[in-house]
């Protein structure tokens, strides 16, 4: 296995792409430590994957709160004695036009997608070049990559997660940490088919939700294909596992964005 006898750490993992990296990272050998907001996802995916024969344990952890997350990050090196790999996913996401949208709800995208992304990189890349290195991936989103109509606010989280990224992965370039972050496109999560998904704050009047979700992935993606978690976590694994990519944002989205 790539990952044998490595300890992972993986936020908003109780659902959706977080899930489905942490089953990858699992899948390949790896310990993981499962940070959600929500106890009792964060649980239920920890035993998914102890069902399968691997090492995982929960946590609760609000990853907008700095000393929630350097609890989560001190309870993984306190749960596995190391920190090798670390997925920052935990995200939110909005839909409104710029003229209704209020300075609460700019906040709220900031604070978990940008804010929180901050707070667990401050606590992971220090420590892991304290001890031996490691690999950090962050979640942006091909909405880091282009502007889209509605999504002002989550837009400009994910541009700010990219430059972020870059930034402190030359910082640590030399510490032994290799940080990188990668855009997914459209996949079938909460994020889009939850209560308040894209789906339905998308739609217009005569639009169902479904129709919308086709619509997006037609006309957004070229391949003409939704993504999955599992490309993700594939994509989670392989960044794992290389010794000289850094900084960069990787794109998996079926061909939407070209760099």
């Amino acid at each position: 296995m790539k990952l044998d006898g490595k300890a992972a750490l993986v936020t908003g993992a109780g659902r959706g792409i977080g899930k489905g990296i942490a089953a990858s990272l699992a899948q390949e050998g790896a310990k993981v430590l499962i940070a959600d907001i929500d106890q009792g996802l964060a649980e239920a995916t920890a035993a998914e994957l102890r069902e399968t024969g691997q090492e995982a344990a929960a946590l609760r952890c609000d990853v907008t709160k700095a000393d929630e997350v350097d609890a989560m990050v001190e309870a993984a090196y306190q749960r596995f004695g190391q920190l090798d790999i670390a997925v920052n996913n935990a995200g939110v996401v909005g839909a409104m036009p710029l003229a209704e949208m209020s300075e609460a709800e700019w906040d709220r995208i900031f604070a978990v997608n940008v804010k929180g992304v901050f707070l667990c990189c401050r606590a992971q890349a220090p420590r892991m070049a304290e001890t031996g290195g490691g690999a950090i991936i962050n979640l942006a989103s091909i909405a880091g990559k282009a502007g889209v109509p509605l999504l002002s606010h989550y837009c400009a989280s994910k541009f700010a997660v990219i430059g972020f990224t870059n930034s402190i992965a030359k910082e640590f370039a030399q510490e032994g940490v290799r940080i990188n972050a990668i855009c997914p496109g459209i996949i079938a999560t909460a994020m889009w088919h939850g209560e308040t998904g894209l789906s339905t704050l998308l739609k217009g009047e005569d639009e169902t939700a479904e129709e919308v979700w086709q619509r997006k992935i037609s006309t957004l993606l070229p391949q003409g294909e939704e993504q999955t978690p599992e490309d993700i976590g594939a994509l989670a694994v392989f960044l794992a596992t290389q010794p000289h990519i850094i900084g960069q944002s990787i794109n998996v989205d079926g061909g939407f964005a070209t760099y």
